[in-house]
């Protein structure tokens, strides 16, 4: 994909002090569960850093899990601004289909700003009952669970209130997200590539499921801090965004304000409150920081289970890093900063790139799971290990399907196809071959490990990634080919 540049300057001409940039890629590098991907730091509509670890690249979209919900609110917004959408019509009203099934007073009081608002009247997350009550039509389900309390007087983050609001954005414009958000958000900021997991019915999870750049959220992001214009154009109602980032429910009611959290602070419409500023958030490290006051936004993404680690070097290291602008005699701080952030890489899993010992003994070995099966890859069969000119090639079998993962003489060696994998590691020992597949268009890595001794493999998630599916789903969703003219219609597998 070929992306339209974001405007940039030098830190130092916008007021950010490079120290406290490199104070925070310190703080997230030394972190042991911290493995950062991205950041991109925009200060007054200037693109002042940015940089992508390798193996990541800034093309390549990531999966962003509840960032998600944020372009979701957004398509809400835009659905509102046409007249499609009221926040205060009953949910079930853009549902006739089911009305009479729907009898309890309090589902039949739920308002699209509940949906939106994560305040339906759950007190707990409700998607395993909502799928049991309907497994073909999760908004049917939803509708169906009685809510504990009235809806907008209780908070709890519920995915199945997103995907109600996607429905209803589907049903009111007639298209899918994508389709609909095209047009009019990811062709005005300049997103492109942008694309969406489905449920079996063909309609985007909503509540998570986008894949999308760094870049993508540093542009939703800045499209919000500027309260929905975007190079002179009213492209989101400043009433949306204003909206939006408000706090409408109570996260923590009661909570003493010393014992806090990033999560405490309020939910908005498909943003959370911060301790500075709100934000869109997603599993395992991926954020979309709006912060007025300094008038900056932040994008990260990574892979870790303490995002609150993250925001709190954010809320340490970059918060006092802006100041007034411009900052003066600091071009060679910046210079050393720009450096750096070419430069990151992800360290290297240990391992040699060929057996210390006897070749032969491994080349055109097959390993089998130890116990029979690996937990985290349940359709995982067995891996045979080849030598060839460019290198040693470990290939898993899947439910029948390869995937060849290709050491290289580089720390990192990049595979595009079946998976868009990146491999570091090799032999640990004489009898050990321990491989780190990063799994690129997702936050998460697989360790692979094969024992000589045995023929045994192991393969288990640093992170287990929250949707199901095997190995080979795990990228961002490809759209179909255009049609050949004169060829004629495929037919379905």
């Amino acid at each position: 994909m070929t992306l339209r540049p974001l405007p940039e300057s030098s830190p130092a001409a916008q007021g950010v002090d490079a120290a406290g940039v490199h104070a925070f890629l310190d703080a997230l590098e030394a972190a042991p569960g911290i493995a950062p991907h991205s950041v991109m730091i925009v200060r007054h509509d200037r693109l002042v850093a940015a940089g992508w670890w390798a193996p990541y690249a800034p093309d390549r979209p990531q999966l962003l899990y509840s960032i998600s919900k944020s372009f979701t609110g957004t398509a809400a917004g835009l659905a509102r601004a046409e007249g499609l959408l009221d926040l205060d019509a009953p949910v079930v009203s853009y549902f006739p289909e089911f009305e009479s099934d729907i009898t309890d007073p309090r589902s039949r009081e739920l308002r699209v700003r509940h949906v939106a608002s994560m305040s339906a009247g759950h007190t707990a997350e409700a998607l395993d009952h909502a799928m049991e009550l309907d497994p073909d039509d999760l908004v049917r389900g939803f509708l169906l669970l009685p809510p504990d309390r009235d809806p907008g007087t209780v908070f709890a983050y519920s995915q199945p209130t997103t995907f109600t609001l996607a429905a209803i954005v589907r049903k009111v414009t007639g298209q899918g997200l994508v389709d609909y958000l095209r047009p009019r958000l990811f062709e005005p900021l300049g997103i492109e590539g942008a694309s969406w997991l489905c449920d079996r019915s063909g309609r985007e999870l909503g509540f998570s499921g986008l894949h999308a750049t760094t870049d993508a959220v540093a542009r939703l992001g800045l499209l919000y801090l500027r309260r929905g214009r975007w190079q002179g154009r009213q492209v989101l109602p400043e009433e949306w965004v204003a909206e939006a980032s408000r706090p409408h429910i109570a996260t923590a009611p009661g909570m003493p304000d010393e014992e806090r959290g990033d999560w405490d602070l309020g939910y908005g419409l498909q943003f959370w409150m911060s301790r500075h500023g709100y934000r869109g958030d997603g599993a395992f490290g991926q954020f979309c920081l709006v912060l007025p006051e300094q008038d900056a936004v932040v994008a990260v993404t990574s892979e870790t289970r303490g995002m609150q680690d993250v925001l709190d070097a954010v809320w340490e290291h970059l918060l006092p890093a802006f100041g007034p602008a411009p900052l003066a005699g600091r071009e060679e701080a910046d210079t050393a900063l720009r450096d750096r952030l070419a430069a990151l890489a992800l360290p290297a899993a240990p391992g040699k790139p060929a057996p210390p010992e006897d070749p032969d003994a491994w080349a055109g070995t097959v390993f089998t799971p130890g116990d029979g099966t690996c937990p985290d890859l349940p359709g995982l069969t067995g891996a045979e290990l080849s030598d060839g000119p460019d290198g040693w090639t470990l290939t898993l079998t899947e439910d029948g399907h390869p995937l060849p993962l290709r050491l290289g003489p580089g720390d990192w060696t990049v595979t595009e196809e079946p998976l868009p994998v990146a491999v570091s590691g090799g032999w640990t020992d004489a009898g050990t071959l321990g491989l780190d597949v990063a799994v690129l268009e997702t936050p998460h890595r697989l360790e692979v490990t094969c024992a000589l001794a045995g023929r045994t493999l192991s393969a288990r998630w640093r992170t287990t990634p929250l949707h199901p599916g095997p190995l080979r789903t795990r990228r961002a969703p490809r759209p179909p080919a255009p049609p050949v003219p004169g060829a004629a219609p495929a037919t379905p597998a």
